[in-house]
C-alpha cells in the first residue's frame, strides 16, 4: 500500500520553547506564516488561520497539544501532527501530514503540493526565528 503521508524536517537553531510558541502564538505565527489567527494553539479548540495576502482562510480543529513536544491537529481531510525535539542547541521540527485519499485522481499532486508548503514554511520559521526575517511569508507564488 502506497504511503499516503507527507513528513518535512528541519532544525532550527532556537530552544524548543520559543519554536513552539511561534507556532501557537497567532501574533507570532504572523511573523512567518498566516497573516492571522483567531486563538492560540489549544487542545479542542477550533481556529481560523487567515491569509490576507491570498484572500484565503482555514479551519483547524486542535485535537492535540503537549507543551513543547507535539501538536496534533485536523484541516480540511488531513491530520497535521507537529513534534518538537531539542537536538544539538536547536529544535528539530518534523511535520508530518496524513489522510490524503488514497482513491482521488489528484492525490499526488495534493501531496507534492503540501510537502512543498510545509517546505516552505519551516523555512519562512527558520528565517523569521534565527533572523527576524519576516518577508519571506505570503512571498510563494502560485
Amino acid at each position: 500500500m502506497m504511503n499516503m503521508n507527507v513528513t518535512s524536517k528541519m532544525k532550527i537553531y532556537k530552544p524548543v520553547d520559543i519554536v513552539f510558541e511561534a507556532i501557537v502564538d497567532p501574533e507570532e505565527m504572523g511573523g512567518y506564516w498566516f497573516s492571522s489567527g483567531t486563538s492560540r494553539v489549544e487542545q479542542g479548540k477550533t481556529i481560523t488561520w487567515r491569509y490576507e495576502e491570498y484572500g484565503a482562510e482555514g479551519y483547524i480543529h486542535v485535537l492535540s497539544v503537549e507543551e513543547n513536544r507535539k501538536i496534533i491537529f485536523n484541516w480540511a481531510d488531513t491530520t497535521v501532527e507537529m513534534t518538537f525535539q531539542e537536538e544539538d542547541g536547536g529544535t528539530l521540527l518534523e511535520v508530518t501530514e496524513s489522510g490524503f485519499n488514497v482513491d482521488d485522481p489528484d492525490v499526488v499532486s495534493k501531496m507534492l503540493g503540501q510537502k512543498e508548503g510545509w517546505v516552505y514554511m519551516l523555512s519562512c520559521l527558520k528565517a523569521y526565528l534565527e533572523n527576524g526575517i519576516t518577508t519571506l511569508r505570503a512571498s510563494m507564488v502560485h
